[in-house]
């Protein structure tokens, strides 16, 4: 993501995301860390304060992580097990890296014209039969939330379209609401697909 004024927002906030998503781990992230081989390596792709990566590292995976944000990446890096880095989503492995990578609510911040690209990505990124977690917000369009951070939205048909025509294979999918930094309570998907 190199939207600048999504990063700010991000780098403002800290404090208050930090707040939000302080919860026990979810079923996804969970079902993610069981699915990996013992010892794997994973990317937490756009890995926010490192909450997700820190439980990936205490369950005993290799985990890299990367943000845009430098304040996420200060606090993901203060994790015992966890590396990260600053980067965008332009910044994956050319070449085969990862058993998963965990991309929860990241890649909804890059525009619909980068998208299948990173998703494409993500898939020469990935041994075979690795994993993607994606978690996005359901809808149609691109446009900033109350914060001004940058969204594009999607169908579940089209995101189903663009993993598959990447080579992915969709293995389980839910859908939900939940409130958000801006304060809103917006549709998503969680999808998990194997490469």
């Amino acid at each position: 993501m190199t939207d600048t004024q999504t990063l700010a927002v991000y780098d403002e906030k800290i404090e208050d995301y930090l707040r939000l998503t302080q919860a026990p781990p979810n079923k996804s992230l969970l079902a993610f860390i069981s699915a990996i081989p013992k010892g794997g390596s994973v990317l937490d792709l756009g890995c926010g304060p490192g909450l997700a990566a820190a439980e990936m590292a205490r369950q005993g995976l290799q985990v890299d992580a990367t943000d845009g944000s430098a304040e996420m990446v200060a606090a993901a890096a203060q994790h015992l097990g966890v590396t990260a880095r600053l980067a965008t989503f332009d910044a994956l492995p050319a070449s085969t890296t990862y058993h998963g990578i965990y991309a929860n609510f990241s890649l909804l911040h890059a525009t619909r014209s980068n998208f299948s690209n990173h998703i494409q990505a993500c898939h020469t990124a990935l041994h075979p039969e690795g994993i993607l977690h994606l978690g996005m917000k359901l809808g149609a369009g691109e446009k900033r939330d109350a914060l001004g951070r940058f969204y594009t939205y999607y169908s579940a048909k089209e995101l189903a379209d663009v993993l598959n025509h990447a080579g992915f294979t969709i293995t389980y999918q839910r859908e939900g609401k939940e409130l958000g930094l801006a304060g809103d309570v917006e549709p998503f998907i969680m999808v998990t697909a194997h490469a």
